[in-house]
């Protein structure tokens, strides 16, 4: 599948892009800004420190509870970024096979809601499509709701999230009747158990890992028991490391719990008084023998014991999981799986103790907590729920039955929408999936479909954007006020220090402008960001993610606060860091957790005798997602500059492979051209492929040309960390 003329790459220093000047002479804070990093899900505190002339030194923010002062090398370098390559006009073009032309935003926006409403009378509303991102602040995701959910009336609202955290959502619901991580980041130094599952934390997470690491080498009763395929730098430092076979790990779950059981380390009391399916959930651990676990997840039977041992005598588990464990066709079912084992050993809701979520992108959280998925609403309400419903329809002021009762398109919905033509208008913003999405020739073969996209963005090019027609200049961290909510539920206030590039606008005022020129102003008739989150935290009142307590104001005076928040609670109670179930009443109907009673069905694509390799993603420690913001940094670049395969030694010189040789990667829908990297540190039939490359950075590193988009029936998160693939070697090699 041929990419679209771009006509990025020819005219990069049109008239419409910014480059390398400093726009923040005209904003020139004398005092230093506190802000927090806009990269990962861990939230650490930045100190935007002014040099002069409109410069500033980026530290970490000592005074912040979740990075306590630390910064890893993204956050160090955010500012190298912030003006490469920046999209500063609205620009536009008939077809994708023509070149952009500059307009104004009068006539973007008259083009955008003109196709709105065109739209809307042809086809209706939900041929209309959002798919945003954990970069927007709160306000943006909740600008969003308004205009998609409330005044057009679809939910056909989506976010990388989906890609990211909604297995983890679902496990949560589904397990205590309500989202939310009920953990906090002072646990890590709490705990004398640590388990880390589908998480190469060190490289992914690093400053929830330094804190965790520095509590593990103080104290040497703690444990570190770290279940991947690989042997990460996260494992490489664990007391116990479980190399499990990929989509093993609810067989490992459930006989961790069968010894658990077997042993006797069960509190029945929370059991019995805190949660309800246990008689049946003791019926399926029965299939789980050591004996056939172990053989099953390719480990030793000691190793299985061992886990369960250390599990059993802790004082205070914690769980950590991330990618490895969301990212999979059964994902609800094992976040369900591991949460199961805090329930069966009452280790919830006490210092150091839970299941733990670590959310991928910076403001993952703070878009549930404002209803940035298709099927959720503001302050972590259902769309099927009538009830829920209407409480956010009364607070609009829109009729009853506005909001539709469907859940809208999810991500890859939108992808067959496209397919089907069931799509007139999809709307790109802050994100970048035509590297991101599984089965990237479908997914770009879907976008050539669409008859009109709009992407949203502060840099260009982006390899989406040679899928659009109109692309809207984007503020991004620095230039814009809002906030950002972390994986322990911190949110934390971003001011705006810098102007942005020409004519760039923060992703909320664009869409409160569309929705003004659709006839709903009386909606939109926000002043600033600090009235939106204003709005906002109204709808959480009384809810499970209860900010009506916080404000910008409130915020930036009393810096980074967790919720729940209401609006009773005094500064002083506001300060201390919060769990949550710490009375063990859970959100469900009965107030009892649910166990999950889920068999393992391993990957959703098996090897076979030709592809015969199982291919995993990951991260790697410098570059962020797809590389818009880390692909134009310098140092970032030359830690890692290009993308590879892991194989195993064994593995090479079965296919007489050496260090160093290519070889191309070939799945069932697509193939890539990799050098390879030998090491010992991943499993033999296992394969890993950091997912940064796109074509803009690599001439054949997508690695989603290989992944497949079978999802969670639950959370309908696509299985991004399993497929499998066939190695030919290549005999071109080596490039100079």
């Amino acid at each position: 599948m041929g990419t679209p003329q771009i006509s990025a790459l020819a005219v990069q220093s049109g008239p419409y892009l910014h480059h390398n000047h400093n726009t923040s002479e005209r904003m020139q804070p004398t005092e230093t800004v506190s802000s927090l990093c806009p990269y990962c899900g861990v939230g650490c505190g930045l100190e935007a420190v002014p040099q002069g002339k409109g410069t500033y030194k980026i530290r970490g923010d000592r005074q912040h509870p979740s990075s306590q002062g630390m910064v890893c090398v993204k956050g160090a370098t955010i500012l190298e970024a912030i003006d490469r390559d920046r999209l500063a006009y609205p620009l536009w073009r008939e077809r994708l096979d023509h070149p952009f032309t500059v307009i104004s935003w009068d006539e973007a926006l008259t083009r955008l809601v003109e196709r709105i409403q065109w739209v809307r009378h042809e086809q209706g509303a939900d041929a209309i499509c959002m798919y945003g991102s954990g970069q927007f602040h709160t306000e943006d995701y909740y600008v969003a709701q308004k205009l998609m959910k409330g005044c057009l009336g679809t939910n056909n609202f989506d976010a990388n999230s989906r890609l990211c955290m909604s297995s983890a959502v679902s496990a949560y619901m589904a397990s205590f009747g309500a989202d939310g991580p009920p953990c906090c980041y002072d646990d890590l130094e709490a705990t004398d158990c640590a388990f880390l599952i589908g998480t190469n934390t060190a490289e992914c997470h690093p400053i929830v890992f330094n804190r965790l690491r520095n509590h593990h080498k103080r104290d040497r009763r703690v444990k570190l028991i770290v279940v991947d395929p690989r042997r990460t730098p996260t494992a490489e430092v664990a007391d116990l490391h479980l190399a499990i076979r990929p989509g093993t790990d609810i067989d490992l779950l459930h006989g961790i719990g069968y010894l658990l059981l077997q042993w006797g380390h069960i509190d029945v009391d929370f059991i019995e008084k805190c949660t309800e399916g246990f008689a049946d959930y003791v019926k399926l651990l029965a299939a789980y023998t050591p004996e056939w676990v172990a053989q099953r997840c390719g480990i030793p039977e000691s190793d299985l014991e061992q886990a369960a041992r250390y599990w059993g005598h802790a004082q205070a588990v914690l769980s950590l999981w991330s990618m490895g464990i969301n990212q999979s066709a059964e994902g609800t079912a094992k976040a369900r799986c591991l949460i199961n084992l805090h329930l069966l050993t009452g280790q919830i809701g006490r210092p150091g103790s839970g299941p733990f979520s670590l959310t991928g992108q910076p403001n993952a959280m703070g878009g549930r907590e404002a209803g940035g998925l298709s099927h959720l609403l503001p302050g972590y309400r259902q769309v099927t729920n009538p009830q829920h419903r209407q409480e956010v329809e009364d607070f609009w002021g829109l009729p009853r039955g506005q909001i539709s009762d469907r859940p809208g398109r999810t991500a890859w919905q939108i992808i067959e929408g496209l397919e089907q033509g069931e799509v007139g208008l999809l709307w790109i913003a802050a994100t970048n999936p035509a590297v991101s999405f599984p089965h990237l020739e479908r997914t770009k073969a879907a976008f050539l479909k669409s008859p009109f996209t709009v992407y949203q963005d502060a840099y260009f090019p982006t390899e989406t954007a040679a899928y659009a027609h109109l692309i809207l200049p984007a503020a991004q961290w620095s230039e814009k006020t809002g906030v950002m909510t972390n994986s322990e539920r911190r949110v934390t206030l971003a001011p705006a220090f810098r102007v942005p590039p020409g004519l760039a606008r923060s992703d909320w005022e664009i869409f409160a402008e569309v929705g003004r020129r659709l006839g709903y102003g009386h909606l939109f008739s926000f002043a600033d960001a600090a009235a939106v989150y204003a709005e906002f935290v109204q709808l959480t009142a009384g809810r499970p993610c209860d900010q009506s307590g916080l404000s910008h104001e409130r915020l930036a005076r009393l810096g980074a606060l967790q919720w729940p928040c209401p609006a009773s609670m005094d500064d002083e109670e506001a300060r201390k860091p919060k769990r949550l179930y710490t009375d063990w009443r859970f959100h469900t109907p009965n107030q009892r957790a649910y166990f999950c009673l889920a068999h393992s069905q391993g990957v959703a694509e098996p090897t076979d005798h030709i592809y015969n390799f199982t291919l995993t993603t990951g991260r790697l420690y410098g570059h962020w997602h797809t590389q818009t913001r880390t692909g134009r940094i310098a140092k970032i670049q030359k830690m890692h500059p290009n993308p590879f395969v892991e194989m195993h030694p064994e593995d090479a010189a079965n296919l007489h492979l050496q260090d160093g040789d290519w070889v191309e990667v070939r799945s069932r829908r697509g193939q890539v051209c990799l050098p390879v990297t030998l090491t010992k540190a991943i499993r033999p039939g296992t394969l890993f492929v950091p997912m940064h490359w796109g074509f803009l950075f690599a001439d054949s590193g997508e690695v989603n040309q290989l992944t497949h988009p079978i999802a969670c029936p639950v959370s309908k998160q696509p299985e991004l960390k399993a497929c499998a693939v066939q190695v030919l070697p290549l005999k071109l090699q080596q490039t100079s």
